[in-house]
């Protein structure tokens, strides 16, 4: 395939990609109309739009979506061969890595992720950023951060997912106002402190909604940080993640978990990251790390219990 072609496919893969002519001109280093160009000689050469302009999106056809995969492998694959790159090695790297994690992600899984780091000898610079569930996507293939963690369910062909914790719900108090067994009147005259969802956890909102306690919520906040300490001081129930509960149970010998009443799973904890041919080696070195860390923290939570 001659050099002009591939760079025509490439140009369509950044545009799937970045959905902006102005981004894929700034990615690709070349000028707005030289992207323009190519996408007139690729809707010739497919005979189809590709892109259809809505807003400032380039928004993909239907013939697009079914192209973009198998060229963006293929176009990997091409560029890890003539790279041919030398083997990584994570002790010599000290350079940035960016991880998309919310307030809750942080207190869970930066502790493994950080130990890992130390067994292989590694330095980086690891920066996190907080990023809500509806911008993990674009934080993603902008390049804003190089992973990301959530229990949001992304179904998008631009990023690669893994599930790596199933997420079950638990009630958090104080001791000194411990919660009766689980039966439909356990919350009975008691009030609720509720976490915004805007990480991507709406278990707790629905939940409340779902069975009429909504109005006993007298507290909402935005991170989890402030969880611990607020129950220690009050009689107020919250409703998390049994991991999380179990993390702040540690800190805290003040606070005591109670079983839910009802079937209490939300979409599990995922990890995303761009396609795999669209990662560098230390990305996808970073990547497996993260997910033994967070296997190895979950396998010594479970035998904890």
């Amino acid at each position: 395939m001659p050099l002009t072609d591939l760079n025509q496919l490439r140009t369509f893969v950044v545009l799937y990609e970045l959905r902006s002519v102005t981004a894929t001109a700034e990615a690709l280093h070349v000028t707005q109309p030289t992207v323009s160009y190519t996408l007139r000689r690729l809707r010739e050469r497919f005979g189809d739009d590709l892109f259809r302009r809505e807003g400032h999106d380039m928004v993909p056809t239907a013939r697009a979506t079914q192209l973009f995969a198998p060229l963006h492998e293929a176009l990997g694959q091409i560029d890890r061969t003539v790279d041919d790159a030398e083997a990584f090695d994570p002790a010599s790297f000290t350079g940035g890595i960016r991880m998309g994690l919310t307030s809750i992600g942080e207190q869970t899984f930066l502790p493994p992720i950080m130990t890992a780091l130390a067994r292989q000898s590694s330095r980086p610079h690891l920066q996190v950023e907080r990023l809500d569930s509806d911008q993990v996507e674009e934080g993603l293939i902008r390049g804003d951060v190089d992973l990301a963690m959530t229990v949001s369910l992304i179904d998008s062909p631009r990023l690669w997912r893994t599930h790596v914790r199933a997420v079950e719900y638990v009630a958090l108090s104080s001791r000194a106002h411990p919660l009766p067994a689980a039966g439909p009147e356990m919350f009975a005259g008691r009030h609720f402190l509720r976490v915004s969802s805007r990480g991507g956890h709406v278990f707790p909102l629905e939940a409340l909604t779902e069975h009429g306690l909504m109005p006993q919520v007298t507290l909402t906040v935005e991170e989890y940080a402030t969880v611990p300490a607020v129950l220690q001081a009050t009689d107020l129930v919250v409703l998390l993640p049994r991991h999380v509960a179990e993390v702040f149970c540690g800190w805290f010998a003040g606070l005591r978990i109670a079983e839910l009443p009802w079937p209490a799973q939300s979409t599990p904890v995922s990890l995303y990251s761009r396609r795999e041919a669209s990662l560098s080696p230390v990305q996808r070195w970073f990547r497996s790390l993260v997910l033994d860390a967070v296997a190895a923290g979950r396998y010594r939570s479970g035998a904890a219990r």
